[in-house]
């Protein structure tokens, strides 16, 4: 009975793809939500200084709540280590336990050095990542664009460079640039089309350097933007994965017709 009920629990916390599942998880992504709001709320001095016993109360309450939460998914699974050394394990660890850190320790000094611990709830954002379904295919598709992107952004340092030194002898000091790395700086800002606006070329030939770079920055910002979608897209081709968890190693990315673990065989 005793297994019964730890794998009913399992199904209900690890896996979205029962009803239960996902409802729970429903429920769960709006308590990270709402923890996330009283957090920046917190941080707002004016509306704090009215509402924060309130602030006090809620924290506390999705505290207890996110420490339930942390219980049952040890307890519900065969392996706790594994979870509990897990990525999300540690980062479900490090954002319930600031509150009560905060209260352990006397001294008014002390205190306001450890409210800084409560700002590490803010890792609970951390938590949202496990919802989206289609974070391993994005992470599949960075993952196989990286040599490219690599490729990519050591070509557009070279043609920082380049540009760079250009505008450096063509305007100088006398429009701002200083040096040679001052003048890459103003390249990379123009290039990305941020565009500070401290340092602008003054000369006529300067300026129509600047446009060319200005062109050209729209035509760079797509290019990684292009590969990495056209490797999203090969990866959505790929066999459907689902996401159920094995109960025993803890590994995902399994497919909807697999009936056992592809790590360690456990049947899931």
């Amino acid at each position: 009975m005793n297994e019964r009920w730890k794998k009913k629990l399992y199904e209900i916390i690890y896996e979205a793809d029962t009803k239960a599942g996902k409802w729970f998880d429903i429920g769960l992504l709006f308590l990270i939500c709402f923890s996330i709001v009283l957090v920046m709320l917190e941080s707002v001095a004016s509306i704090n200084v009215t509402y924060g016993d309130l602030f006090l109360i809620l924290e506390w309450s999705v505290t207890i709540l996110f420490t339930i939460e942390y219980i049952l998914r040890i307890i519900s699974i065969k392996r706790p280590l594994k979870y509990i050394f897990s990525f999300y394990g540690l980062i479900d660890f490090i954002s319930t336990i600031p509150l009560y850190v905060s209260y352990f320790f006397a001294g008014s000094h002390v205190l306001i050095a450890f409210r800084a611990l409560r700002l590490l709830r803010v890792f609970r954002v951390l938590k949202l990542v496990r919802f989206l379904g289609e974070a391993s295919q994005l992470k599949e598709a960075l993952k196989a664009s990286r040599t490219k992107i690599v490729v990519f952004i050591y070509t557009v340092l070279i043609i920082s460079v380049i540009l760079g030194t250009i505008m450096y002898l063509i305007e100088g000091e006398e429009s701002g640039f200083t040096s040679i790395p001052r003048s890459i700086y103003w390249t990379i800002v123009t290039l990305t089309t941020v565009g500070y606006g401290d340092i602008a070329p003054a000369t006529n030939l300067g300026q129509f350097v600047a446009s060319l770079i200005m062109i050209l920055g729209y035509g760079i910002i797509a290019v990684p933007t292009g590969i990495v979608t056209i490797e999203f897209a090969r990866q959505s081709n790929k066999v459907h994965l689902n996401t159920q968890i094995c109960s025993n190693c803890q590994c995902d990315n399994h497919t909807d017709e697999a009936k056992f673990c592809y790590n360690c065989g456990e049947k899931l």
